[in-house]
């Protein structure tokens, strides 16, 4: 598997590196550097959809997404219809969940919606799920949103909310066919311990667009494990800030594209505060012709951020002929006084030499590709520290493997 990693450089530059190389298919890689990551959107956050004018593709923002499958998300003509998303979450005692109108101040505290959809749904939405973990408390389940789509169009808000020094683990499932538009914040007080699952397990004609902001207090530990199997097009934007020093982030993430299907993953880490962390790891298997990825990683190291430590990787297994990968690592550094800061992309097919390895021990070729998808996967499943999750998820990474590689 070739791999692209490149060394940080000072200033407003971002990292050095190969040239932009646009798109890529099978086998091959991007490292892009079109633009730099303060100036890659067409707008400034906002929280009016007027402030965002209609996308037309060409944009930095929305190059890779195909905007007519969206059903109308990213141009004003999609209205909630139906029954849209059946929200239920299950939380243990000691937990508060509410159901709260527009006008509570909680919304939006974690971030502004950075595109029209984001912006959208905002706007749209009528009311919003609030779930608060006291400080200091310290859950032994997780809590549990189940978000199942029923055949409609919706727009929707969460937020979850941790006090200081408090600890917990939340797992939200999107299963059902929806045509979901969504922001979701995570707040956490100091010192506070947040593990987010976020599962899109959506029926094949399923849209789901959605911007995860978290905002980490000092010394407060978040960790997002987001997966992604499900629906015709899946768009997310999960976005970093941090609230005070000494904050710990860790984005990983896992998807399984199959003919057809665009998964499309955008992240933002922006080190706004001296002596924090980052690491983010997103690794990806496509099968089938026109299955299409995009993951896009940006990490924004401000001038005040001293003493940041980051690192990004984007690994792809490309395992039949016809599917094509786009991915984009970008590193700002806006000061020299860092502790280190880097980033690795690669994209390749089975590795002959470990099949050969494999099938030279007499493991089976279709077992020994098995192993190889499940051993790329491996780590990324054990982060989500949720037993029935991590065995509905090799369950279900199975069963895909059954279409490619039996």
């Amino acid at each position: 598997m070739a791999e692209a990693q490149n060394s940080p450089t000072l200033g407003t530059a971002r990292a050095g590196g190969p040239p932009p190389v646009g798109s890529t298919t099978a086998g091959s890689i991007a490292v892009a550097a079109e633009s730099t990551v303060v100036s890659r959107m067409s707008a400034p956050p906002s929280f009016d959809v007027a402030d965002f004018p209609v996308p037309h593709g060409r944009e930095e923002e929305w190059r890779f997404t195909p905007l007519e499958r969206l059903r109308g998300l990213h141009d004003g003509t999609a209205t909630a219809t139906g029954d849209g998303v059946k929200v239920d979450v299950q939380a243990p005692e000691g937990v508060t969940v509410e159901t709260v109108g527009r006008d509570d101040a909680r919304l939006g505290k974690a971030g502004t919606p950075v595109d029209r959809v984001a912006a959208q749904a905002y706007s749209a939405f009528e009311r919003a799920s609030v779930v608060t973990v006291p400080k200091e408390t310290v859950l032994g389940e997780p809590i549990r949103i189940a978000v199942h789509g029923q055949g409609g169009t919706a727009f929707g808000h969460q937020v979850i909310e941790l006090g200081a020094f408090a600890e917990a683990v939340v797992v939200i499932d999107h299963t059902g066919d929806a045509v979901l538009a969504a922001n979701v914040d995570f707040v956490l007080g100091d010192g506070a311990k947040l593990t987010v699952v976020s599962v899109q397990d959506w029926d094949d004609k399923a849209v789901h667009v959605a911007q995860h902001n978290a905002l980490i207090g000092r010394d407060a530990s978040f960790k997002s494990v987001v997966v992604t199997f499900g629906g015709d097009v899946v768009r997310l934007h999960p976005r970093v800030e941090y609230a005070g020093p000494g904050g710990e982030a860790e984005l990983f993430g896992l998807y399984f594209t199959d003919r057809g299907q665009h998964q499309e993953h955008r992240l933002l880490v922006t080190h706004n505060t001296p002596h924090c962390k980052s690491n983010v790891v997103y690794k990806g298997a496509l099968q089938g012709e026109e299955a299409h990825a995009v993951w896009i990683g940006d990490v924004l190291i401000e001038a005040a951020a001293e003493g940041t430590d980051t690192y990004e990787m984007n690994r792809n297994l490309v395992l039949t002929d016809g599917a094509r990968v786009d991915s984009v690592p970008n590193l700002e550094i806006e000061t020299g006084e860092i502790v280190g800061a880097g980033h690795a992309s690669a994209t390749g097919r089975f590795d002959d030499e470990q099949l050969f390895y494999l099938m030279a021990r007499g493991i089976p070729e279709h077992e020994a590709r098995r192993l190889v998808v499940r051993g790329f996967f491996a780590e990324l499943v054990q982060q989500i520290g949720v037993a029935d999750i991590e065995e509905r998820l090799l369950a279900k990474i199975e069963e895909e493997l059954e279409a490619s590689v039996a």
